[in-house]
């Protein structure tokens, strides 16, 4: 069901882009997808949980930039359900990741933090309190797919099921590809940098929006002043493309066909 109400432990269950100008990155979303979304309080940090038919659907943050060090990068965080947070950011450390964002408290919603696994993708933990996460996913305008592309796929898939509990395995009819697999069901993939990657790009979890028409949206996208990295192409799991914001983030978009 499109609609989610709480989530298995190691499952995606929450996405956030941090930007530079979050207004635009807000109006920028929620046209081409639909979402409605605002500033929020101070008391959040002006964080906006964008919503879908009255379903939370992605978070938007304002980069805070820090005299002295590099801007953070303008990318989407893949968020993994924990059952509990510390002891997640005790496996990840023990597994050979690196803890980036100790482990803190979101007032009462939930306890997070964002670390990089032994290959350099990063992403994050989220112990759900009164926040489970998405809201509605696998439908237009919503989360579909989590995608890990990594310059090593054999520590990554180590890494994965020793601190999360994911485990890898190929997927039939889709060579070099990986399914990414929570107590025997899918939650994502995982595969080899693409053939033509250029080298300065690290590894790095991809998020997949579903739409009902790809090459629709990706005009949308160069109209509003974003970028088309890859053009749309049918593949086995439906017709897809991978674009960039107008800020620089990278997604793709998916019109999914059923899997046999």
């Amino acid at each position: 069901m499109p609609e989610v109400t709480s989530y298995q432990p190691g499952t995606p269950c929450w996405i956030d882009l941090m930007v530079p100008d979050q207004q635009a990155a807000i109006d920028f979303y929620s046209g081409l997808f639909g979402w409605t979304g605002e500033i929020g309080p101070p008391e959040t940090g002006g964080y906006a949980t964008c919503t879908l038919k009255g379903k939370p659907v992605a978070g938007i943050m304002e980069a805070q930039m820090v005299e002295g060090q590099v801007a953070p990068p303008t990318v989407w965080t893949t968020y993994f359900c924990s059952a509990d947070a510390q002891a997640t950011s005790e496996a990840i450390s023990r597994s050979g990741g690196t803890v980036l964002l100790p482990v803190m408290d979101v007032m009462d919603l939930g306890r997070m933090l964002v670390a990089a696994d032994p290959t350099g993708a990063v992403f994050g933990g989220w112990q759900p309190l009164k926040f489970a996460g998405a809201g509605i996913v696998n439908e237009p305008g919503a989360l579909i797919w989590n995608e890990l592309n990594t310059t090593d796929r054999e520590a990554a898939s180590a890494f994965y099921a020793d601190a999360l509990g994911i485990q890898s395995t190929p997927m039939e009819g889709a060579e070099g590809y990986f399914a990414l697999s929570v107590d025997g069901h899918t939650v994502g993939g995982l595969q080899p940098l693409p053939e033509g990657t250029p080298p300065d790009v690290p590894s790095h979890w991809l998020v997949y929006f579903a739409v009902e028409d790809v090459d629709a949206t990706a005009d949308k996208v160069t109209i509003a002043g974003g970028t088309v990295l890859r053009p749309p192409h049918d593949m086995i799991a439906g017709r897809m493309a991978v674009v960039k914001d107008p800020q620089g983030a990278p997604f793709a978009v998916i019109a999914p066909k059923p899997m046999s």
